[in-house]
C-alpha cells in the first residue's frame, strides 16, 4: 500500500483520481498543505470524500522544527527539551513528555487527521536530520521517554509510530540529501540504538518507520528495504506485530534501490506494509509500480480515527489547558 503526498491546500483532479486507486491507502500532509485549522479539516474531508476506500490522513507534528501545522496550534517544544530536564527532574520530565504526546495527538485528531508519525526514538548523537528531535543521547533515558510518549499518544486515542528503525541518530549524514552508513556491529546496535525500540514495542507501539541507513556489518542494503532487518530482527527477534512504514522513497538515500518502481518493489518485497511517497511528482509512477501486486487494503484501518471531538470540544477538556501549561513555553517578555 502507498501513502501519498498532494501538492497544495486543495485537491486537484489528478489527485482525486489517485485517491480512487486501489493501492492508495492514505495521504501525508506537509506545511505546503496547511493554511488554517478550518482548511485542514476541509482538506481531510475532501480526501475521504474523493477516495474509493477509507484513507489514513497523517502528518509529522513532532514539535520544534518539525511541526507542519503551526498557526492556531500549540507551539510544541522539541523532544530534546525533556531530555535536558531529565537530569534534574526525571519524573517531572517524563510526565511532561507524556502531556506533550497527548496534546500533540489531541490537536491533530481534532483537526480531522488520524496519525502523527511520532515519537522519534533515535539517539541524540549529532545526526543532521535528527538534532533536537531526539530526547537524549542515552539509550536508557530515550527508552523511558519512549514509554511515556507512547502512553500519552494512546491516551489521546492515536497510534504511536517509532522512528527511525533501527536508529538514525548515530551517523552524521541527513538521508534526505545523502547516503548514510553506520559501520558498527550488531552488538553495539543492540546495546544502544535498539534499546528504545524494544521499550516502545513492549509499551504497545502500533507502527515502526524504517531508516534509509545502511548498517554494512548487519546487512548490505538500507534498513528500509532489508528483509533481514524487517523480518528477522524487527518481526522475529523483537516480536513486533504492528505496521511497518518505509521512510519517504523520494529521499536521496533511497535512490540506491534504483528508479521509482525498483524502490517500491524493494521496500514491499523486504516486508514494509506501507510505502511513503511524499513527493507528488512521484505518485503517478508509484501507483503504476504496484500494478498486479496483492495488497492488504485493510492494513491501516485500525489507525483511522473514529469520530472525535472537534476543536471547540477539545478546548473544553480539562486536560487541554493543563497540558498546554505544562508543555508550551511561556512567551518571552520584552526586557
Amino acid at each position: 500500500m502507498l501513502v501519498i503526498g498532494v501538492a497544495d491546500t486543495e485537491l486537484n483532479a489528478q489527485e482525486r483520481d489517485w485517491l480512487r486507486h486501489e493501492a492508495c491507502a492514505g495521504v501525508i500532509l506537509f506545511k505546503r498543505n496547511f493554511a488554517s485549522r478550518a482548511q485542514v479539516a476541509e482538506l481531510c474531508a475532501a480526501i475521504r470524500e474523493a477516495a474509493a476506500h477509507p484513507q489514513l490522513v497523517c502528518v509529522d507534528q513532532e514539535g520544534g522544527r518539525v511541526q507542519r501545522f503551526q498557526e492556531g496550534y500549540s507551539a510544541l517544544p522539541p523532544l530534546e527539551t525533556f531530555g535536558l530536564d531529565y537530569a534534574n527532574d526525571p519524573e517531572g520530565a517524563l510526565a511532561r513528555a507524556r502531556e506533550h504526546a497527548w496534546l500533540m495527538a489531541s490537536e491533530v485528531r481534532a483537526s480531522g487527521v488520524d496519525l502523527s508519525f511520532a515519537p522519534v526514538v533515535d539517539l541524540g548523537r549529532g545526526n543532521l536530520a535528527i538534532g533536537n528531535r531526539a530526547f537524549s543521547p542515552d539509550p536508557q533515558v530515550v527508552a523511558a521517554f519512549t514509554r511515556a510518549y507512547v502512553a500519552g499518544m494512546h491516551d489521546a486515542g492515536m497510534a504511536a509510530t517509532l522512528k527511525h528503525f533501527p536508529g538514525h541518530g548515530s551517523v552524521l549524514e541527513d538521508t534526505h540529501f545523502d547516503d548514510a552508513v553506520d559501520d558498527r556491529p550488531m552488538s553495539a546496535l543492540h546495546a544502544e540504538d535498539l534499546v528504545p525500540f524494544a521499550a516502545g514495542i513492549a509499551a504497545g507501539a502500533d507502527a515502526v518507520m524504517l531508516a534509509h541507513v545502511v548498517y554494512p556489518q548487519v546487512a548490505p542494503e538500507p534498513a528500509g528495504y532489508s528483509r533481514y532487518w524487517i523480518e528477522q530482527v524487527l518481526r522475529q527477534e523483537m516480536g513486533f506485530g504492528g505496521v511497518v512504514f518505509s521512510d519517504d522513497i523520494g529521499m536521496a538515500a533511497a535512490f540506491s534501490a534504483g528508479g521509482v518502481k525498483q524502490r517500491i518493489d524493494a521496500h514491499l518485497d523486504a516486508g514494509c506494509d506501507v510505502v511513503l511517497v511524499c513527493h507528488p511528482d512521484l505518485v503517478e509512477d508509484s501507483l503504476a509500480a504496484v500494478a498486479g501486486r496483492s495488497l492488504d487494503t485493510d492494513v491501516l484501518s485500525r489507525f483511522i480515527a473514529p469520530q472525535v471531538p472537534d476543536w471547540d470540544g477539545l478546548q473544553q477538556d480539562s486536560r487541554y489547558a493543563a497540558a498546554r501549561s505544562a508543555v508550551v513555553p511561556a512567551p518571552e517578555t520584552p526586557a
